[in-house]
């Protein structure tokens, strides 16, 4: 699962590729113009970017630009109609990771988004181990201790994020930058809810949790 900004002002194709990347388990975001991207980009952080070239109010191009020069590192997809070989130079000048040509194949533009995460558990057949926990992302399947689990999708989205980040700490609005879409309006309540019902679901009683609340610093996954 990865969390994908996509910035077009086609609405329609905008919302054909946040419909078809959300079918094979991502997060999307969406936004129309330039400076609307930008703000995006300051406030939420995000695997990847998918940016047109030409937005109504300004450049794909220097939308890149000035969050390269804002140290912003998040990989970059450009997606256009220019198809010359100086376009796209100029595409990767300023920032892109890669260029993909209108018309696309969403097939292609998955396979283009995997090969920028350059995240091994993305590629699909594989899976995520923890502990006792096995996921399959593609499957959405979750197994402790060989027998599966049914989740519910936000509390899958939640636990995929652990795993992928195992023993490392995160406080409940990061979590939430991560996890949720920005145009939710969810609080850190939402969070802790999310948390308590992955406990009641995967715990063993008289073992410790598979989470661990660290005071004033937030939740981890337990290695174990």
């Amino acid at each position: 699962m990865a969390k994908i900004l996509v910035v077009d002002d086609d609405a329609v194709l905008c919302l054909n590729v946040a419909e078809f990347l959300k079918g094979a388990g991502h997060k999307c975001d969406l936004s129309h113009d330039a400076e609307e991207a930008s703000q995006m980009l300051e406030r939420f952080q995000y695997d990847i970017v998918l940016m047109d070239w030409e937005l109504p109010d300004g450049s794909g191009v220097q939308t890149i630009k000035k969050f390269r020069a804002n140290n912003g590192v998040t990989p970059i997809l450009m997606l256009t109609g220019r198809s010359a070989i100086e376009d796209k130079e100029q595409g990767l000048d300023a920032g892109a990771d890669d260029y993909l040509t209108k018309p696309f194949h969403m097939k292609e533009l998955v396979a283009r988004i995997k090969a920028l995460l350059r995240r091994p558990p993305m590629v699909p057949g594989d899976e995520l181990r923890v502990g006792e926990l096995l996921m399959k992302p593609e499957k959405r399947q979750v197994f402790l201790s060989g027998v599966e689990v049914s989740l519910r999708n936000i509390e899958f989205s939640v636990l995929e994020f652990f795993m992928r980040n195992p023993g490392k700490v995160f406080k409940p609005e990061k979590i939430i930058e991560r996890v949720w879409e920005s145009t939710t309006d969810v609080s850190v309540h939402a969070v802790y809810s999310c948390i308590k019902r992955l406990k009641q679901a995967l715990d063993k009683q008289g073992k410790e949790s598979i989470f661990r609340n660290i005071p004033g610093q937030g939740y981890e996954l337990v290695e174990k």
